[in-house]
């Protein structure tokens, strides 16, 4: 029941994220192109270029912002992330009695006994 589970949530992940590849890749695109107006404002010493960064930094900006459910994309690839690890996580081994060194004590006392 519960790997029922898991494969539903997966599956579901699954299909948000194909879903939102595009978004996700724009929104990139966009925070990166943002990123480097920004740097390059910085930088320059010229007010005519400094409002000309500043106006393409703004269209930038709205693009960014429409791609802002994009975020729900990478909220299904972290929660595919998390149906990974715990699909792959290994169920814990029972303690062997081999390692526990009172039993192994134990069973060299009796056979000492013998």
């Amino acid at each position: 029941m519960k790997k029922f589970g898991l494969c539903l949530a997966g599956g579901l992940a699954a299909l948000i994220l194909l879903h939102s590849i595009g978004p996700m890749v724009g929104l990139l695109v966009s925070l990166v192109l943002l990123y480097f107006i920004f740097r390059q404002f910085l930088k320059t010493d010229s007010i005519a270029w400094k409002i000309g960064l500043v106006i393409i930094g703004l269209i930038v900006l709205s693009s960014t912002i429409h791609h802002i459910p994009a975020l729900i994309g990478v909220a299904a690839a972290y929660v595919l992330y998390l149906v990974y690890k715990e699909w792959n996580k290994n169920k814990k081994a029972p303690k062997s009695k081999d390692s526990d060194p009172f039993v192994n004590f134990e069973k060299q006392w009796n056979e000492f006994k013998k």
